[in-house]
């Protein structure tokens, strides 16, 4: 027999939800807020949703083989291959554990939120949300500098654009921050429509480009020539491409994204009965498969047809194929129009990759740091952050000069942090159920298998990081920056009520607390909720304060979790004689939910003990624990929010008492 549902309480209305005073104000928070629960998506087949990830992922295709050429030359096959190991025995397997643990799509810094505890998860959350927000931002500047110079290298569109990159850059940013502030939704059709296209274009380059080394075999004797240049032994050069690999990381892009459209993926009918969609977790390591399948057989193919047939001097930085290989490579074979077609598709691939990176950030941002009490209240609006995105996204091109690049190692070091977060979490995950698992051979093997990829992405990361520390520089501003405005909010935002939800645990006490709404009771919080202790404090009011009539003496557990900033409470009610005795468990903050519990029940009077300890030590314990002095805080708490309110009602008196 299904077990009864608790009676709740109607929450109470919080300043957040006030309409902004100003034309400006309202028009920034037209868009809803960002961090409430979305409605059921509208799901499709996996291979529908497939292209969606695809138009991050497929679009690196843009500039990934001209900078392994850049940074492998004769060696840019081989360290592909490598890259492709990795990407099929590393990143595809790390991703479909995350799929399976994670399948609301919240992805991998989900996962570690959940496995730690506490400000260890809330601190480690926000330095990943730096490093996500390097790669999601340089994915925007990365893609739309790379369509600046695909745009600008056409010999159609030259004589009219010149060598104006850094301006066109700038201007495909705004177009892509005009159309978020219009209103943007990821569009599955659309994205098959921009993807599928381009793909095919890539293909044909390809078959071109093999037939072209056909008739000149030549070329092969040329591309063993260079490699014996680098090295005679075969396991030097294997080992030689493996230490190039880590500058080539930026290939792995794209998974994040696979999970994150996870919501959009069509399950099993039998999932809606099922605590865990198997079906759709099932669908979903289909779409990353075949998304890892299909970018490395078009990677492989395009670092070897590149390193063959394109010569040292074109492929160097300010060459005629730098950042745009592969285009490169669709105008010599094919002409100028097939080629002004190819740099069209390129380019609206790359502006979609930026927008898909645009709606990650959109949908990251909000999902954690308004829930964490991190972030001022215009953050949960899409317009708002969508102006301060491009704002980040123009002083971030500037800085790099809208260079290719130049832009390569910080978006690598934002992907490797990503994979390597998602590696530990699936290690530290599998370890944990291995102890109460019935295999736990097979699953402490999995552990152990994930740790030591953990390592290769570790190592790549700190390679990546010496030889390109501007990825590290600026995640590291993100991540001061993120935590620097996290601390001034949670800090500003402290008096708020807290509050999310609040239930009764039995119906008792739901009849109880009719009878003490409404100007019936003296309200007097407790630290010790005991017979001795309320039986002193009843006498000493009633001696003291002259009062008469019933008490309601409230008590608050507080949960081990004071990190979290709103709490879903849980009140059991008791009478005594004809006092009440209110318990409160689930609460984050002993001020705050005495002054939420105390507005619902609109007291004659509260009485409050002071402690009289040192105020900066108090204020401290507040901030990080919940305690502190917590006379004071209640008494700052309700005035703040009656200032808000409107004066309908007579306030109940406070009175802060020297305990």
């Amino acid at each position: 027999m299904p077990q009864k549902a608790l009676p709740k309480i109607t929450p109470l209305p919080v300043p957040r939800t006030a309409a902004p005073k100003t034309a400006l104000g309202r028009w920034l928070s037209i868009g809803g807020n960002l961090d409430q629960e979305l409605e059921s998506h509208q799901t499709h087949p996996w291979y529908m949703v497939l292209w969606l990830t695809g138009v991050d992922y497929f679009s690196t295709l843009g500039y990934q083989p001209g900078i392994a050429l850049l940074a492998a030359g004769a060696l840019s096959p081989l360290a592909t291959t490598i890259l492709i190991l990795v990407t099929l025995f590393g990143a595809l397997p790390i991703y479909s554990q995350v799929a399976s643990r994670s399948y609301a799509g919240q992805g991998s810094i989900a996962m570690l939120e959940n496995l730690l505890d506490g400000w260890k998860s809330k601190i480690f959350v926000l330095i990943l949300l730096g490093f996500a927000g390097t790669d999601f931002v340089i994915t925007m500047t990365l893609s739309a500098a790379d369509a600046a110079q695909h745009a600008i290298e056409n010999p159609y569109l030259h004589p009219y654009l010149g060598e104006a990159r850094m301006g066109l850059t700038i201007g495909l940013l705004l177009l892509l921050t005009l159309v978020f502030l219009k209103g943007f939704h990821e569009a599955i059709r659309l994205a098959v429509a921009v993807a599928v296209p381009y793909l095919v274009l890539n293909l044909i380059v390809m078959i071109g480009a093999f037939i072209e080394i056909s008739y000149h075999p030549e070329l092969l004797n040329n591309w063993r020539t260079s490699l014996t240049a680098v090295h005679s032994d075969w396991t030097m050069l294997i080992i030689g491409a493996g230490l190039i690999f880590p500058k080539l990381a930026l290939g792995l892009s794209g998974f994040e994204t696979g999970v994150s459209v996870m919501p959009m993926v069509s399950g099993s009918i039998d999932d809606k009965d099922k605590p865990i969609p198997i079906g759709k977790i099932q669908a979903t390591r289909k779409l990353l498969a075949a998304a890892a399948l299909i970018m490395s057989v078009m990677l492989i193919m395009s670092s070897f047809v590149t390193t063959l047939l394109i010569p040292e001097n074109a492929y160097k930085i300010g060459g005629s194929a730098s950042g745009r290989a592969i285009a490169y490579l669709a105008h010599q074979m094919f002409g100028d129009i097939f080629g002004t077609i190819y740099d069209l598709s390129t380019i609206v691939i790359l502006w979609f990759a930026g927008a898909s990176a645009m709606a990650g950030l959109l949908n990251l941002i909000p999902r954690y740091l308004p829930r964490f009490g991190m972030a001022p209240r215009w953050i949960s609006y899409r317009r708002p952050l969508v102006i301060v995105l491009f704002a980040i996204s123009v002083i971030i091109t500037i800085i790099f000069k809208a260079n290719v690049e130049a832009q390569g190692g910080a978006y690598a070091t934002g992907v490797l942090v990503l994979m390597l977060s998602a590696a530990i979490a699936v290690a530290l995950a599998l370890w944990r159920e291995a102890h109460a698992n019935t295999n736990k051979a097979k699953t402490l093997f999995q552990s152990f298998y994930f740790g030591v990829i953990a390592a290769v992405f570790g190592f790549t990361l700190v390679d990546n990081v010496i030889e390109r520390p501007d990825g590290v520089i600026i995640a590291s501003i993100f991540i001061v920056v993120i935590i620097l405005f996290s601390a001034i909010s949670r800090y500003k935002r402290a008096t708020e009520l807290r509050v999310a939800e609040i239930s009764f645990s039995d119906e008792v006490s739901s009849e109880l607390w009719q009878l003490l709404v409404g100007k019936k009771v003296h309200f007097i919080p407790l630290r010790t909720s005991t017979d001795k202790e309320r039986t002193r404090k009843t006498e000493e009011l009633r001696k003291y304060y002259n009062i008469t009539g019933p008490m309601a003496f409230i008590h608050i557990n507080l949960r081990n979790n004071r990190s979290e900033f709103l709490s879903e409470l849980t009140l059991k009610i008791t009478k005594q004689e004809e006092n009440f005795i209110i318990e409160v468990f689930g609460a984050v903050a002993l001020a705050n939910t005495i002054a939420y519990i105390s507005e619902l029940i609109d007291p004659i009077s509260i009485f409050i003990g002071l402690t009289r300890e040192n105020l900066m030590t108090q204020s401290l314990k507040y901030l990080l624990w919940g305690e502190g002095e917590t006379g004071l805080m209640v008494y700052t708490i309700l005035i703040r929010y009656w200032d808000w309110t409107p004066a309908g009602d007579i306030r109940p008196l406070i009175f802060l008492m020297s305990d």
